[in-house]
């Protein structure tokens, strides 16, 4: 199947603000581009890209005083699968994982897993290591914080979402991301397009959301503890420890956003061609 992705995102800003944008889909999904990627900057800015350390494709740019504007539109293939499940993938001893998982079993900016770990031990420590614990995590986590965008707060750790008991997207994962580190399992952030594709569409249509892989059995899963099923059409953009690695834009200075849209839709005449 393919996948219509682009955005419209526009600022106001009385000085010259150096910015950093993530953007760009995830490397790994490179190959699955059917049209160029290309972040466009109105007026016509000189962007730098790079791969910061967790690997993904990162822009830099001054922006002007006044509005800019940052867009792209393209297509991707997808193959318009559901998140994979493999109820017997197993959890990795600590002594046998990759240096490079490690750190995403340390405490980040919006994971505490020092002050979550004897509440994590006593909520799950009886369930089976591995695929079962992160389903048990994600279901526990779906089950008692309220999704609403009222919610939302860019300073909310993990710890005040299991307090208040609700939040946005972000939130959940969060939750899930530190309690899955607190039981040994390395978690890491994920943030990308995901639309409502194959799911009866919502008042609030999804757009870029966050969910969170765990690694189990060598390799990284998808999970969410927001939605708590397999879906349709998730295109990555980044990942990290948490939020705090993987904004959408980070503005070294004063920035007030003025336009936000996303679009994230199947191509449907592409899937009847493909039929016929």
């Amino acid at each position: 199947m393919l996948i219509q992705l682009g955005y419209d995102i526009r600022f106001q800003t009385p000085n010259s603000v150096p910015v950093i944008a993530l953007l760009n889909v995830h490397p790994s999904r490179a190959n699955d581009l059917r049209e160029p990627d290309i972040l466009h900057t109105e007026p016509q800015l000189a962007v730098d890209n790079y791969l910061d350390s967790f690997g993904n494709n990162c822009a830099r740019f001054v922006a002007p005083p006044g509005e800019f504007r940052l867009h792209s539109s393209f297509q991707i293939e997808d193959s318009g699968d559901p998140d994979r499940i493999n109820a017997d993938a197993k959890q990795a001893p600590i002594d046998q994982l990759p240096h490079e998982v490690l750190r995403y079993l340390l405490a980040s900016r919006y994971c505490e897993t020092d002050l979550l770990s004897n509440t994590a031990f006593r909520m799950f420590g009886n369930t089976a290591p591995g695929w079962a614990r992160v389903q048990a995590i994600c279901d526990w986590v779906h089950q008692h914080v309220t999704f609403g965008y009222s919610f939302a707060r860019s300073s909310k750790s993990a710890v005040e979402v299991l307090t208040e008991r609700k939040g946005v997207c972000r939130d959940f994962q969060h939750l899930a991301i530190a309690f899955c580190r607190c039981m040994n399992i390395p978690a890491r952030y994920a943030t990308g397009y995901l639309g409502d594709i194959g799911v009866p569409i919502s008042d609030s249509p999804m757009d870029f959301s966050a969910w969170f892989e765990a690694y189990l059995d060598g390799r990284w899963w998808t999970f969410d503890a927001r939605h708590n099923m397999p879906r349709i059409g998730r295109v990555l953009m980044a990942v990290g420890r948490d939020a705090a690695d993987v904004a959408i834009t980070t503005s070294f200075g004063t920035t007030t956003l003025t336009q936000f849209t996303i679009v994230t839709d199947e191509v449907r005449n592409a899937v009847a061609m493909a039929a016929n």
